[in-house]
């Protein structure tokens, strides 16, 4: 069994990419789809804005573009978030997690998130919240 300190050095990562320029991908680690878990984050407030999934060549349009493209896989095609509605989501920084297998995109969201018009995809859709409180973003968000 390995521990985490071992898990972690299997990934050989891209250090430091400046957008514009695709580094190495060969270590990040796909599903059996080919698909890869990409949480959006934004820049200012710290709310995560959605998930949705990139395959090696939405991660590599991203970093050529500078804002997020990702693959439906509803509809088996890429988009590029905002592209239509102008609701475009600029990347500041783009990272993996410690295994390779999820992505965070940090970035600078125009307009809403939520394709039914909300800011993020996750407003207000509680399964629990044993304290009964608002979370300080969302009040900063109403006030």
């Amino acid at each position: 069994m390995q521990n985490e300190a071992d898990n972690s050095a299997e990934v050989t990562p891209a250090q430091g990419a400046a957008l514009g320029e695709v580094p190495d991908l060969s270590f990040i680690k796909y599903d059996s789809r080919g698909l890869i878990p990409c949480v959006v984050q934004e820049w200012t407030t710290g709310e995560v804005l959605m998930l949705a999934y990139m395959n090696e060549e939405s991660i590599r349009r991203t970093l050529k573009t500078g804002t997020t493209w990702f693959f439906s896989r509803s509809r088996n095609e890429y988009w590029n978030k905002g592209a239509t509605s102008g609701h475009i989501q600029k990347v500041r920084e783009f990272c993996y997690d410690c295994d390779a297998d999820t992505l965070l995109a940090i970035v600078e969201q125009t307009g809403v998130a939520c394709h039914t018009g909300d800011f993020t995809c996750f407003d207000g859709r509680w399964l629990s919240s044993p304290t009964g409180e608002q979370p300080p973003f969302l009040a900063r968000r109403e006030g």
